[in-house]
């Protein structure tokens, strides 16, 4: 969709060095800008047209602090504040992007090759900021991740939030270290081959801080979500509302160099429009690309299993790169932990995880329980390089009752095989902060807001969602300092015992994954899982070229399995067990080991303890 050629929203230093100001404010007869500092000066602002208010002036400059005053009255920040330095109800601080917008000699990795490591800034360090986690990136490297993915960092009240309440998509939160902040952790992410993903928020704003609503009709009443007020995406004056959205996309891909974005929520972008936003933000996404020569991805969160998400805008689609995948994770969760509150009513069966590693979505039609209706549709024919997955995320872990990471809820070798599966499964593996060496510390939500009956309200909301999960005790207080500060990473961890062990233990895996051509091809034809459902053993052929894997999984969490293999033809040697002694807690081998060798010319039987793999190698 072609929009009226304006200059970008915010305030812009220009080369000569005037500052040029840009509101879309059509509420507003009268919109002035307020410098702080300048004796309460107001300067007008002119009139745009499509309810644009302009302004060039000398009187600001990088670091200068300003509002907006509209019709004489109230003072408001930037909608696209590139900085709040003190907060999001204090004056938005102008920013000189042609200092940000410094090149690094850096090109970005297929999609195929990416390893996600999820981090939410403020947990991951004792410090809490961009700059705090730069020390940690040549251990991650190591480890094999290949991707960085940051929670929203969307200006948030006060510091605590797990990034969702953001209310200045343009700014980068303040207490992380900011504008700068991100640019500098960006930058070190590059330096050593490290690409750097962002979550942002699409679908709704926080409610405090949130002033877009004084400017202009960003928010519609016509539906309503989990977050109140939708934002206006198909109603009168929905283009500036898409265009405000779609140049925060390019500006974090522009000006930090981001290399792709995770897009939260997006079966909450309500809109029945003949293109929907999200198909017009793809297309302009990847023109831009196109155009700058980058190559950049968008990977969305979407809870309707619908393939549209990623065909092709040609084939009737929204065009999206990739896509999260949760139900890997719930039909793991359902058969290692056995819980089956909330959503998890829909994952009963092995055969589910079967299907989920074969095509993807587990509804492709079928009748939900949960939802109460027939869900989904067919994803068999999706590369697996356009699925993400994990065994913890953000979500899965965070909106637990206690904020339990899967470590918590089972042994040893069950976190070993839940690892095992998502880093040998066809699709894009991404690891939660902390996973990799069984970090204790929970994921709780938690806010900061100032605003007492906001707090409130949150902690009744809170006991309200947990109503369909059988949990039988209150969940900790969101706004408690305490309940933060329980989140916070200890990364000595890895160095010791079982903590240790596990670490090593995701090191080894990845590398397997990244030097295993078969392991690499994502390709569906390339894939053949064979299951046993008495047995709950999946056994998974990969190749790719001349290289072929076989992976025999035990998903029983207390049965052993005894099968003679269905091995293709030739002779196979071991490359990974997790019996072996290195992947004990205690170092001590396994009583039952596997054949150093298989042949399909003379097959043997084999036994498998209960949530235990092994990988063999074709020779």
């Amino acid at each position: 969709m072609a929009y009226p050629q304006q200059p970008p929203l915010g305030a812009t230093i220009l080369d000569s060095g005037e500052c040029l100001f840009n509101v879309w404010a059509p509420n507003a007869q009268r919109v002035e800008l307020a410098l702080v500092g300048r004796d309460n000066r107001h300067l007008p602002m002119q009139p745009a047209g499509s309810g644009y208010h302009r302004l060039v002036t000398r009187e600001a400059q990088a670091g200068s602090r300003y509002c907006f005053r509209l019709d004489g009255q109230g003072e408001y920040p930037d909608p696209a504040s590139r900085f709040q330095p003190e907060g999001v109800h204090g004056p938005s601080e102008v920013v000189d992007e042609r200092l940000l917008r410094v090149r690094q000699q850096w090109y970005n990795l297929p999609l195929r090759d990416y390893i996600f490591y999820e981090i939410h800034v403020g947990t991951f360090t004792p410090e809490g900021t961009f700059e705090a986690i730069i020390p940690h990136l040549d251990t991650l490297k190591v480890l094999g991740i290949t991707a960085i993915e940051l929670m929203p960092v969307a200006q948030f009240p006060g510091g605590r939030n797990w990034g969702y309440d953001g209310v200045y998509p343009y700014a980068a939160q303040n207490t992380y270290g900011g504008t700068w902040g991100l640019k500098t952790l960006v930058k070190a992410c590059h330096e050593r081959g490290l690409a750097m993903v962002l979550d942002v928020v699409y679908n709704h704003l926080g409610p405090e801080g949130n002033y877009l609503g004084q400017y202009g009709p960003y928010f519609t009443d016509r539906y309503r979500s989990g977050w109140g007020s939708s934002l206006n995406f198909d109603g009168e004056y929905s283009d500036e509302v898409r265009r405000y959205f779609i140049e925060n996309a390019i500006y974090w891909l522009d000006v930090f160099q981001i290399d792709a974005l995770r897009l939260d929520a997006t079966h909450a972008l309500l809109d029945f429009s003949a293109v929907p936003v999200l198909q017009e933000l793809t297309a302009a996404i990847h023109d831009w690309a196109d155009c700058h020569n980058r190559r950049v991805y968008l990977i969305a969160e979407n809870d309707r299993s619908d393939v549209r998400v990623l065909r092709s805008i040609e084939a009737g689609g929204y065009g999206l790169d990739a896509q999260w995948l949760d139900d890997l994770h719930h039909c793991l969760h359902v058969l290692l932990t056995g819980e089956q509150d909330g959503y998890y009513e829909d994952y009963v069966g092995f055969e589910q995880l079967e299907k989920a590693l074969r095509e993807g979505f587990v509804f492709s039609g079928d009748y939900s329980p949960f939802r109460k209706r027939r869900h989904g549709t067919s994803s068999a024919s999706i590369p697996g390089h356009r699925f993400v997955v994990s065994t913890q995320n953000h979500d899965q872990v965070g909106n637990r009752l206690l904020g339990e990471r899967l470590s918590s809820l089972v042994d040893f070798e069950g976190a070993k095989l839940a690892a095992g599966v998502v880093i040998l499964s066809p699709y894009l593996p991404m690891v939660f902060m902390g996973e990799e060496y069984r970090e204790p510390a929970p994921f709780l939500y938690f806010v900061s807001h100032t605003d007492p009956a906001l707090v409130e309200a949150i902690r009744t909301g809170r006991a309200e969602e947990f109503k369909s999960f059988d949990w039988k005790t209150d969940p900790p207080d969101a706004f408690a300092e305490e309940t933060f500060n329980r989140c916070k990473l200890n990364h000595d961890l890895r160095r010791q015992g079982e903590h240790r062990t596990m670490h090593e233990f995701y090191k080894a895996l990845l590398h397997l994954r990244k030097t295993i051509p078969a392991l690499h091809n994502p390709h569906r034809a390339d894939i053949q899982i064979t299951a046993y459902s008495s047995e709950r053993v999946l056994f998974m052929h990969r190749r790719s070229d001349n290289s072929e894997v076989v992976v025999t999984f035990n998903v029983h969490t207390n049965e052993p399995a005894t099968l003679l293999p269905p091995l293709p033809a030739g002779g196979w040697r071991k490359v990974f067990d997790t019996l072996d002694a290195r992947w004990q807690p205690e170092g001590q081998p396994h009583p039952t080991t596997l054949p150093e060798r298989l042949d399909s010319e003379t097959p043997v039987e084999v036994t498998l303890p209960p949530k235990s793999f092994a990988v063999y190698e074709k020779v």
